[in-house]
């Protein structure tokens, strides 16, 4: 068993899959800082200081020293039910993002690539008269001259 695990370790694809779930881990945080501290800000600044990461409705019982409190974290982390729209449309902001850079990512690469060469098509296959005529003049040129 331990020999069948190393043999599909050592694959190349499952290599391939560890360091693209790493490199894409890295690059979702990126993307993730973007968002949240790039692009979020603007929309917000756009919108008049909308912030859409603390959009929430309280839809639980707030303890007492978190009573009128506006903090969507410490409401979440104290287990109050928050339906927290802000958080996700921050999220799927990044999404979008994520997507849009994926695809020009993709798009790029396929740019680069040489595209493949398309085989030659193949030529049809003789009528049968012709290949009937070509035996028939190579039969012709094998005999002796008279």
């Amino acid at each position: 068993m331990f020999k069948e695990f190393k043999a599909f370790i050592a694959r190349g694809n499952v290599l391939d899959l560890a360091v693209a779930v790493i490199i894409g881990a890295a690059f979702g945080k990126i993307v993730s800082s973007l968002t949240d501290d790039i692009i979020m800000p603007v929309i917000g600044k756009i919108t008049g200081g909308l912030d859409f990461s603390s959009h929430f409705l309280i839809l639980g019982k707030v303890p007492a020293e978190l009573a009128g409190s506006s903090d969507y974290a410490a409401l979440k982390k104290a287990g109050v039910a928050v339906f927290g729209y802000g958080a996700f449309i921050t999220a799927a902001v990044n999404f979008v993002i994520l997507a849009f850079i994926i695809f020009l990512l993709v798009r790029s690469v396929h740019k680069l690539m040489d595209k493949p060469q398309e085989p030659a098509a193949e030529a049809p296959p003789e009528p049968a008269d012709i290949a009937l005529l070509r035996e028939i003049r190579d039969e012709l040129k094998k005999r002796p001259t008279v």
